[in-house]
């Protein structure tokens, strides 16, 4: 009777799984702060996609850890750097064997310099080291092109910069990529749910990032920042974290024309994740839970590091 009536079903095309790949590991390095979670090799990471594709899965989100990082993030765009090559070699696994319209996971690439910048901001910085929103912007569209070529369906600009969306949606247009899509990280918070997140890009960062994150007390902030994303082009909104930020999330999806996303992100991950190790909690029973709520919320697209797993028990 309960399956009957459900109001809020979860499908394994609701689903996105986040990937991280490293350059020069020739193993996975597991994260301790996110049990069952890896920094992939390159050839693990193929594994990773060919198990969410198989799985039915609606996308993966990649992002890439280079061996060499500076000021500027050069690797974040350069053609044959980490993400640029991991996007390449998730293309062919996506495309193999691919009949005509057979549904296969979207190739989304996280569009952000923090894993690529020696200082771990998600922009350039001026001599103040303060993050220099405009110069930003142009490292954004060089990276939204790079990786298009690579091979991506969807650019997901996560840095929250003003002005994001309408220069990257310029960039691609104008090097003929009409068809990539914008998910636009609209209403991201500076959460203390990130901390697992910076163990598995090797963040360099000290301090944080106030100044280009919203504030968790502010929620008309967020609908205006979704408001200015869709001004601009957005394709996708996306509301992160997800769990501390459902209202927020309600908020959004009542006044999106476009489909919304949601981030079910490494702290919120990492403690049900403990929780559940020490007996404290039903984990599996948690797990969906969590993420039903966030559907429950409006999110068309969740963000997860279940997928795979939550899949697997829809099957």
């Amino acid at each position: 009777m309960r399956r009957l009536v459900a109001e809020t079903r979860l499908h394994p095309a609701d689903l996105v799984l986040p990937l991280f790949v490293k350059e020069g590991l020739t193993e996975p390095a597991p994260l301790t702060s996110m049990p069952g979670q890896v920094q992939h090799t390159e050839d693990s990471l193929v594994e990773a996609v060919r198990a969410a594709r198989d799985a039915g899965l609606g996308g993966i989100m990649l992002f890439g850890i280079p061996v060499a990082k500076d000021a500027n993030g050069s690797q974040g765009d350069a053609p044959n750097g980490i993400l640029q090559r991991a996007l390449r070699a998730s293309r062919a696994v996506l495309d193999e064997g691919l009949a005509p319209g057979a549904p296969t996971p979207v190739l989304m690439a996280d569009t952000c310099l923090d894993e690529f910048t020696d200082h771990g901001h998600c922009g350039v910085l001026t001599s103040t080291g303060a993050v220099d929103n405009d110069a930003t912007l142009t490292r954004y569209a060089s990276m939204a092109v790079a990786q298009a070529k690579a091979g991506a369906d969807v650019i997901s600009p996560s840095g929250m910069m003003d002005g994001q969306v309408a220069m990257i949606r310029d960039a691609l247009d104008d090097a003929g990529f009409v068809d990539t899509s914008i998910l636009a990280y609209s209403a991201k918070y500076a959460s203390a749910y990130f901390g697992p997140f910076r163990e598995a890009v090797d963040s360099e960062l000290k301090g944080d990032r106030k100044t280009y994150q919203m504030d968790f007390a502010n929620s008309r902030e967020g609908l205006r920042e979704a408001d200015l994303d869709l001004a601009e082009g957005a394709d996708m909104v996306m509301v992160k974290p997800a769990g501390s930020y459902l209202d927020v999330l309600r908020a959004v999806a009542d006044r999106s024309d476009v489909p919304v996303a949601a981030y079910q992100v490494s702290g919120e991950y990492a403690m049900i994740e403990a929780a559940g190790a020490n007996g404290w909690i039903d984990r599996d029973r948690a797990v969906m839970e969590s993420v039903t709520s966030i559907k429950r919320a409006g999110a068309d697209v969740i963000l997860t590091y279940w997928a795979l797993e939550i899949a697997e028990w829809i099957k």
